[in-house]
């Protein structure tokens, strides 16, 4: 039997419409977007279906990808239910999911944990200009020294995530970022582009929210996982209740290290599948290990070619 790494995005991989054709041809779908709803208190089929300008908000945005994911991944372990995992693996926001999928966390608690999740972001970053920027073609190296001289120089930048070689995002002030765009050029980077977010994920701006997101934690997770789930901090498994606390909690100041992750489990798995809206992580998976074959389930006719291949 294959061994399979089931693998979650993080925020940026939303989009208009996610998830519609499960919801169009799924009971189970359907039924997940409504207790999903009632929990928080909010209407995901206006959220994710319908034109506005909740869905780019960051406790919105997380609960609805975290939903579509888990609905991918319930669809499949309901096609396939012999199929088990290897582990489980997220990029940021996708770690929560990855935690879900591993069963230490019921669905309906993961949507209501990164709802709020989201709100104690938004919270720590709301007085202030706090925003991200994508640095293109510089090692990471250069881009972790020009982070270290701005900060003795009294700035607020700090590596945020390793997506891949050549790609790595900062997370800061927006006006400390901005004063460092043409020293990242002058290093030699292709781009320096800020993001158009309003929050510093994977920084110490987040630190307010550490404490809160424990405790929100503590009452959800269970210790029961299929399989571990690596963590973004350590690149390393963990299967257990409170190392999922202390490391998710860590995970908020800390950078997002999805390259070294990949590179850390590529000889232990066959292959990855990735769940939900997009084909990011499959992506930059084949720009990392080239030879991991990633697939991806977004969509019934994808979930179909999927159960094909690795089911039957």
């Amino acid at each position: 039997m294959k061994k399979i790494a089931m693998i979650f995005s993080g925020q940026g991989s939303q989009a208009m419409g996610m998830g519609k054709d499960f919801y169009d041809n799924s009971e189970i779908a359907r039924e997940m977007f409504e207790k999903a709803g009632e929990r928080i208190g909010v209407d995901f089929k206006e959220l994710i279906f319908e034109e506005n300008d909740k869905l780019g908000q960051t406790a919105y945005t997380q609960p609805a990808i975290l939903l579509v994911q888990m609905i991918a991944y319930k669809l499949f372990k309901e096609a396939c239910p012999n199929i088990k995992a290897e582990l489980f693996l997220g990029h940021s926001l996708g770690e929560f999911s990855a935690l879900c999928a591993s069963g230490s966390i019921d669905y309906v608690d993961a949507v209501e944990l990164v709802h709020k999740r989201g709100l104690l972001m938004q919270s720590a970053c709301e007085k202030i200009e706090a925003g991200m920027m994508a640095i293109v073609g510089l090692d990471d190296k250069a881009v972790e020294e020009v982070c270290e001289d701005a900060q003795t120089a009294g700035k607020k930048v700090w590596p945020a995530n390793y997506n891949q070689d050549g790609q790595l995002v900062v997370a800061g002030m927006k006006a400390d970022l901005a004063s460092l765009e043409q020293t990242f050029k002058d290093t030699g980077a292709k781009r320096a582009i800020l993001l158009d977010m309003s929050v510093a994920s994977h920084c110490e701006i987040l630190a307010p929210a550490q404490e809160p997101l424990a405790e929100i934690m503590s009452s959800m997770v269970k210790n029961k996982f299929e399989a571990p789930v690596i963590s973004n901090v350590t690149t390393k498994p963990y299967n257990t209740k409170e190392e999922a606390i202390s490391l998710l909690k860590l995970q908020l100041v800390k950078p997002v290290k999805y390259k070294q992750s990949i590179l850390a489990i590529a000889q232990d798995v066959d292959m990855a599948i990735e769940f939900g809206n997009g084909v990011v992580l499959k992506g930059l998976n084949r720009r990392i290990v080239k030879d991991l074959v990633t697939l991806n389930i977004s969509d019934m006719a994808s979930l179909a070619k999927v159960v094909e291949e690795v089911c039957n």
